[in-house]
């Protein structure tokens, strides 16, 4: 346990320093995007949003990816369960 409580430790430590670096960096940016009108800039384009019917080549290509990663984990779970149930199954007989 003595191993665990030191990397809990470790993982605190660099957590925090890169909750501080991210705050570092983020703040500022935030307050200069408010004060330069980048904000404004942002809303137009969020209500200028084209009106496409149907999703396109990049809807389609990240559905296909999402389903691969779909497929790829349950084929792991099936994989690992079956060879966990093999092993079961040879230590009984």
């Amino acid at each position: 346990m003595g191993g665990m409580s030191a990397m809990v430790k470790w993982w605190s430590r660099a957590a925090a320093a890169v909750t501080g670096a991210t705050l570092t960096l983020v703040v500022p940016v935030h307050a200069w995007a408010a004060s330069n009108g980048v904000a404004d800039v942002a809303i137009e384009a969020a209500r200028y949003r084209r009106r496409r019917s149907g999703f396109g080549l990049i809807g389609l290509l990240g559905g296909l990816c999402c389903l691969f990663v779909i497929a790829a984990i349950v084929l792991v779970i099936v994989l690992s369960s079956r060879r966990r149930r093999g092993k079961d199954d040879y230590r009984k007989g």
